[in-house]
């Protein structure tokens, strides 16, 4: 065989494999409806799972305002099956499709020394919603799936040491959970920029921009803002509410930190706890206006400990950034 024939024959063969290695691998749809997989990869949702480069069909997101832990960084992704779409619900939220799965990777440190913790996943399944964590390994290859959770030391982006809690499957449904029922609570529309809703529209993986979205403000404003408030309900929206309104783990406190509640009792303003015992502080209200250190709120946002803080679960060291938002929310309002 002659030389250039040898080297055509070469050629061809290196673009084929080229061309095999640009294909995108297609989701594992059979993982992502039945059973529980051992790891994260046999899901597919990543080219390249460890830099979490996400496959075709799988789209990244980022969050007005996103929920705080500890500081972790937090890539998040949506999968929509093929030939269904995400759709726009009536009081502004997105609906979610049969087969579709929502990851959030929980990671720590920066460049080189990012360590990926824990990727949890939620997968709509035909009986409902399922949510699943998995603990990266040390090698950061894959991550395995932790029915049980588990601990990882490390240390927070503030410098603080932790035993860093991955929940187990039934600790997912403490947020998770509204009527009974386990939801999602991240992607929702008012929390997403409009510009990634309308390029889901365009790309016809959702049916229309929903009514309310990209109404949160970015939390990266807030230290240029003019107005605190809209940064103070955000994070409570985003942080408590999940809980705190009609129908979540915690509707019998009364409060309802929804971002579209507006009636100032239900915020907390004025309103006596219900049954609060110690976690009140000796303090008469969740909020009174103009004074901070006199209201529970920031009370049991600025405490460690067991029984009085809040969140309960989530997280393991006080958000001093958020609980200052919070804090000057709260004395700029009006005393009463």
């Amino acid at each position: 065989m002659r030389q250039g024939a040898v080297l055509g024959i070469a050629l061809a063969a290196l673009l084929a494999s080229m061309a095999t290695a640009r294909s995108p691998a297609p989701v594992n749809d059979a993982a992502v409806q039945e059973g529980m997989p051992r790891t994260l990869s046999e899901y597919g949702f990543f080219a390249d799972l460890r830099a979490q480069t996400a496959t075709y069909g799988v789209e990244e997101y980022s969050l007005n305002t996103p929920l705080w832990s500890d500081g972790a960084e937090k890539l998040r992704f949506v999968y929509v099956p093929k030939g269904t779409q995400l759709a726009a619900g009536g009081d502004g939220l997105l609906q979610f499709p049969v087969g579709s799965a929502i990851i959030k990777t929980f990671a720590f440190g920066e460049g080189p020394d990012r360590r990926l913790i824990e990727t949890r996943v939620l997968l709509h399944r035909a009986d409902g919603w399922l949510a699943l964590p998995y603990r990266w390994n040390a090698g950061q290859t894959d991550a395995a799936l932790a029915l049980a959770g588990g601990r990882v030391d490390l240390t927070t982006p503030a410098g603080e040491a932790i035993s860093y809690r991955i929940p187990n499957k039934n600790q997912c449904k403490d947020c998770h959970s509204k009527d009974g029922v386990v939801i999602p609570l991240g992607p929702k529309a008012r929390n997403l920029s409009r510009d990634w809703l309308e390029g889901m529209v365009a790309a016809g993986r959702l049916d229309a921009v929903p009514s309310g979205a990209d109404s949160l403000p970015r939390w990266t404003g807030r230290s240029s803002a003019a107005e605190i408030a809209p940064y103070a309900r955000a994070y409570l929206d985003v942080n408590c509410a999940h809980c705190h309104q009609p129908g979540g783990g915690a509707s019998n406190s009364g409060l309802d930190l929804r971002w579209e509640q507006h009636e100032p009792v239900a915020l907390g303003v004025m309103k006596r706890p219900v049954a609060a015992g110690r976690g009140a502080g000796g303090h008469l209200f969740d909020i009174l206006p103009g004074k901070p250190d006199q209201s529970i709120l920031v009370y049991r946002m600025e405490s460690k400990e067991p029984g009085v803080v809040m969140p309960e679960i989530g997280t393991s060291t006080i958000d001093r950034d958020g609980t200052a938002v919070v804090r000057q929310w709260i004395a700029e309002m009006e005393a009463q």
